[in-house]
């Protein structure tokens, strides 16, 4: 029998191709639901398409515009609705902190989540480990590093391994120097060199506030702390993560960059099948690099392993901080590096304890988007002085 799938996010970088994924394997799975942000033009197309049983968006959209035989839900939760409904499958690939809602809400039916999301599990790391454990839910990574990761860690136990490497591509300023950064454009921002992504997640890689992300994440996926998790930066972006296992063996992912090869494994897993993805033929010209990530060069890195060894609501600020700093520098309020300076200021304000209720995510995340709010308006006037 085919399998059901919702996507949630589906207007999205991660969205679309999950779609094409979904086209390429239509002997294994059934389109069930659909949600987005905005009523746009996109996800009625979409929604023409695929012929969805739900139609799920936030902002009200005319009933008119979608087929007669599907639902619309609209409104604040209505994401986090379509994430409960009986299913195989969820792909979780709504961007930011506003996924952890609806990864808490999918859950409880004890399904797989194909999770493209790192803000949610950076955030709610404790909430969503304690929820799997009870429903019995099953949580693969889709993000290349993650699943890389996650593929590599299958070639050993888990006491038999010594580090967990994410690779980073360095993003566009790997070979600026700290005060060619001050110089920085946005237009230059948003030219990654490997990966082509919505502007928010283009941004983190461009700070490397990403890669610090992902740090936090794989501790909470894989259960490994910051001591036993390293980074190095690979411009080429051909090795997607690496395990190192005690007797010093290397075990590493590689593949042509190409999100819908992740996407499809953490569809069909156990199984391997045909994917959309050009093969990586490694006898044409591959000059594999690897450097370190400098972590005086890379502050955002550094202030991840801080924000996760110190725990207590850390993550959360330096999630909230970074989400609000993009915001502002987006704007025009803020330049590009001081981006990490306000994170750093935040999490230097902050008094970690304990995050044990849903609740108090929220409020420590507000706390952290008014802290910074706040930050830029003194820097501000600091400058007309």
């Amino acid at each position: 029998m085919k399998q059901t799938v919702l996507v949630l996010g589906s207007t999205g970088s991660i969205g679309r191709q999950t779609l094409e994924v979904l086209q390429k394997n239509s002997d294994r799975f059934t389109l069930l639901g659909i949600s987005a942000d905005h009523d746009s033009e996109l996800l009625r197309r979409q929604a023409a398409l695929w012929q969805p049983k739900i139609v799920a968006c936030r902002e009200t959209g005319e009933r008119a515009a979608y087929p007669a035989g599907t639902e619309l839900w609209t409104g604040e939760d209505a994401s986090a609705k379509l994430a409960a409904v009986p299913c195989d499958i969820v792909v979780l690939a709504i961007s930011g902190f506003a996924a952890l809602k609806p990864l808490l809400a999918a859950i409880p039916n004890g399904k797989r989540i194909a999770i493209a999301n790192k803000e949610s599990l950076v955030c709610g790391g404790e909430l969503v480990q304690s929820a799997l454990l009870q429903y019995g839910a099953t949580l693969l990574p889709i993000d290349s590093e993650q699943s890389a990761l996650f593929q590599c860690l299958q070639n050993g136990r888990r006491t038999e391994v010594r580090r967990l490497i994410l690779t980073a591509s360095g993003g566009p300023f790997f070979r600026k120097t700290r005060e060619e950064l001050e110089r920085v454009t946005l237009d230059e921002v948003l030219k990654h060199p490997t990966w082509n992504m919505g502007r928010k997640i283009t941004l983190d890689s461009a700070t490397l506030f990403n890669k610090g992300l992902e740090v936090i994440e794989a501790a909470r996926l894989f259960d490994f702390t910051a001591d036993q998790i390293g980074v190095l930066i690979h411009p080429q972006s051909i090795v997607h993560s690496m395990v190192e296992y005690c007797d010093s063996s290397i075990i590493a992912n590689l593949a042509v960059p190409d999100m819908r090869l992740p996407i499809q494994y953490a569809l069909t897993y156990p199984a391997r099948v045909p994917s959309l993805t050009t093969p990586l033929d490694l006898a044409a010209s591959h000059d594999l690099e690897f450097y370190p990530a400098d972590p005086k060069r890379f502050v955002a890195l550094q202030l991840a392993f801080d924000a996760l060894r110190a725990e207590g609501g850390c993550p959360i600020v330096f999630n909230g901080a970074n989400e609000q700093a993009a915001e502002l520098y987006f704007q025009g309020a803020i330049r590009f590096v001081e981006i990490e300076r306000c994170v750093a200021a935040a999490l230097e304000a902050y008094t970690p304890h304990p995050i044990t209720e849903i609740e108090a995510i929220w409020e420590t995340d507000a706390w952290a988007r008014r802290y910074v709010s706040a930050y830029v308006e003194k820097m501000r006037g600091n400058r007309s002085k």
